[in-house]
């Protein structure tokens, strides 16, 4: 019986998606076609497999009540029947009670999809999130569904280099780099790319956006859904879009936290330096915050003042690394992260002053690399270099990157030229590039969406929100105001939520755009003054 219902099943995916081609794709018409065609073809045989949930792999640690199974997808969708790659998926079923009144029951809604972003973060563990009080109500009526995507985690893992020779610590990092280091960031640059193309071989250009699509649609089906009910966070929101476009009939409800510019033109040579100046205006609210509450850490009354503290630190890691793992660039990673995440702030600035007052032992803590996580973080990065190397072309000659990144780190010095460097692989990635697809859905061909954007994420410029909406006819826009941490969905704003569980939970959108007052600034930490103890000179 369920055999013969997904052969007719197979035909009508395959019309529904070949009717949902979009015109402007800005993709060769028959590859795009062919691809369409074994995605309707992989997406049938999910179906009639399914997955099979069983305990998780005891390395994930995950609890017993997440299960786990794998789902196959073609390593090229033109070739359907061609080598297969098994994306890693877990799942916790709906409570099917309100969390309010446990005698109450809850309709399950079908499986609500997350992917974290990245490119390169596993999602494997979103499921565990609907234990958390503001997970409850959504996890009361929806499975929640992570994997990992393609190259990521147990997915069929992407390596770039050795692990155990990835993290390269102490290092330098210059706001304003001299010839000579340049020239010993582009030799880094061509290794990566080069260790990516010699480990991973031809196989390597089919780790890409599009496809990460098409895999998104074959787990659907997997699932057993007709269409899909999916949360995309920071890159996630760009692969949802990209599904959206792609198939636009397949889509339930969709959720865009913290967007990314979709634009094609912006893909991703220019987001990253959209990126880079946004952050300098992140990086200058920490430093506000930090002078607010200057009786607590002591780096400065005003913004200029904490600045000066960040430079005075920077230039005593150069000359000696805290406790022989923490030099300039370590150190601005580890406050990079707190441009992400302003609950991040309190334990950063503390950092910063035990370390200028003597005590390096809080920023070791916080910025060193751990070699545990090596092979992880490795193979994260190695993903994020497929992606969006393989995603559109790049710049290949180093005069525009170094012309446009001086002009940019003149204004923008936090984060322009690690930013240029995390990418700068791009520049001499060997293999083809695909070309950005058009993202966008008239009036009528979507149900609406709702998006999601803090009005100071850097790591995801307010603008990307604007055009994402601006491109998703019916889509929704709630903005939370004056704020700026790294995806919204879920966190610490009542606001944000309550728009969030209307949408999945009733399919209420509030219409075209709605705004929230921003969630509570971290509080410091004791108000005690620190023991004063003579630094390192």
């Amino acid at each position: 019986m369920r055999t013969a219902a997904v052969h007719v099943a197979a035909g009508s995916m395959l019309l529904t998606a070949l009717a949902a081609a979009p015109a402007g794709a800005g993709t060769p018409a028959a590859p795009l076609a062919a691809e369409l065609r074994g995605t309707a073809v992989a997406a049938a045989r999910a179906a009639d497999r399914g997955i099979d949930f069983g305990a998780c792999p005891a390395a994930q640690q995950l609890p017993g009540t997440v299960r786990c199974g794998t789902v196959r997808v073609p390593l090229d969708y033109a070739r359907p029947d061609g080598a297969q790659l098994e994306l890693a998926v877990s799942r916790v079923r709906a409570t099917g009670k309100d969390p309010d009144d446990g005698r109450r029951g809850v309709p399950r809604q079908g499986s609500l999809v997350h992917n974290p972003g990245g490119p390169g973060a596993d999602g494997t563990y979103f499921p565990m999130m609907g234990a958390l009080p503001e997970w409850k109500r959504i996890a009361a009526a929806y499975d929640l569904v992570g994997y990992a995507p393609r190259g990521v985690g147990r997915s069929a893992p992407l390596s770039c280099a050795d692990p155990e020779t990835f993290q390269d610590a102490p290092t330098d990092a210059p706001a304003h780099p001299s010839a000579g280091h340049k020239r010993e960031r582009i030799g880094r640059a061509k290794a990566q790319a080069r260790g990516c193309a010699e480990r991973t071989g031809e196989s390597l250009r089919h780790f890409h956006s599009l496809n990460n699509a098409r895999d998104l649609d074959v787990l659907r089906a997997a699932l057993g859904e007709n269409r899909l009910t999916f949360l995309g966070s920071s890159y996630g929101t760009y692969l949802g879009a990209l599904y959206a476009t792609l198939f636009p009939s397949h889509v339930r409800r969709m959720v865009f936290d913290a967007a990314v510019n979709p634009a094609p033109e912006r893909v991703w040579y220019r987001n990253n330096l959209d990126q880079s100046a946004a952050f300098e205006d992140r990086w200058a609210d920490f430093r506000a915050w930090a002078a607010r509450h200057h009786d607590v850490y002591g780096l400065g009354d005003d913004a200029r003042a904490v600045q000066a503290s960040y430079e005075k630190a920077r230039t005593r890691l150069a000359k000696e690394p805290a406790g022989g793992k923490v030099g300039p660039e370590q150190l601005q990673a580890a406050l990079l992260r707190a441009a992400y995440y302003d609950d991040l702030w309190p334990h950063r600035a503390r950092a910063l002053s035990a370390y200028l007052k003597g005590d390096p032992g809080p920023l070791v803590e916080q910025a060193q690399a751990h070699p545990e996580a090596a092979a992880e973080a490795e193979n994260a990065r190695a993903v994020y270099l497929a992606v969006e190397c393989n995603d559109a072309p790049w710049p290949a000659d180093w005069a525009v990157w170094d012309r446009d990144n001086t002009r940019l780190a003149r204004r923008a010095p936090f984060e322009t030229w690690a930013n240029v460097w995390t990418n700068l692989p791009c520049a001499y990635w060997e293999g083809p590039r695909q070309r950005p697809l058009d993202v966008r859905a008239g009036r009528g061909e979507l149900p609406p969406t709702l998006i999601l954007a803090a009005e100071r994420d850097a790591a995801a410029p307010y603008d990307g929100a604007l055009e994402l909406h601006r491109r998703l006819a019916g889509s929704a826009l709630v903005t939370e105001r004056d704020a700026g941490s790294h995806g919204i969905a879920g966190g610490p704003n009542a606001c944000v939520n309550g728009h969030l569980e209307a949408y999945l939970l009733r399919g209420r959108v509030p219409g075209r755009h709605a705004s929230c007052a921003p969630h509570p600034e971290p509080e410091p930490g004791p108000r005690t003054r620190p023991v004063e103890r003579p630094g390192p000179r």
